[in-house]
């Protein structure tokens, strides 16, 4: 992961000077968070996972499944599209991914991450 990338809850208050620009990278807004509190600056969905997969993933896919059809769904010219406009911002200050999981480095945005460092 590039050094100018971080994963953080979207439940966790904002860091000013540290977050940069605050991305949410779940499908859904997060539930029970006003979007005033949260703080997102940008909320991609190109690079979100689709509903299908989540829907797949939650009825008892394997999480090695689930990283191959992520990275798959980000091949696609609209993600490529999005992945290359987050580097722009990732190379030009911090960059902050947001996600509802309790534990983001074992989630997509940990893929999603990866990715940009790519």
């Amino acid at each position: 992961m590039k050094p100018g990338i971080r994963l953080r809850r979207v439940y966790d208050p904002p860091e000013p000077g540290a977050d940069g620009v605050r991305v949410l990278v779940d499908r859904l807004w997060p539930r029970g968070l006003a979007k005033e509190a949260a703080g997102v600056d940008e909320w991609p969905r190109a690079v979100t996972p689709s509903a299908e997969l989540r829907k797949w993933f939650h009825a008892g896919g394997s999480a090695g499944e689930f990283r191959e059809r992520y990275l798959a769904e980000l091949a696609g010219p609209e993600a490529v599209a999005e992945l290359a406009r987050l580097r722009s911002l990732a190379e030009a200050g911090p960059l902050t991914l947001l996600t509802a999981v309790k534990d983001p480095s074992s989630s997509h945005a940990a893929i999603l991450a990866e990715r940009l460092s790519h």
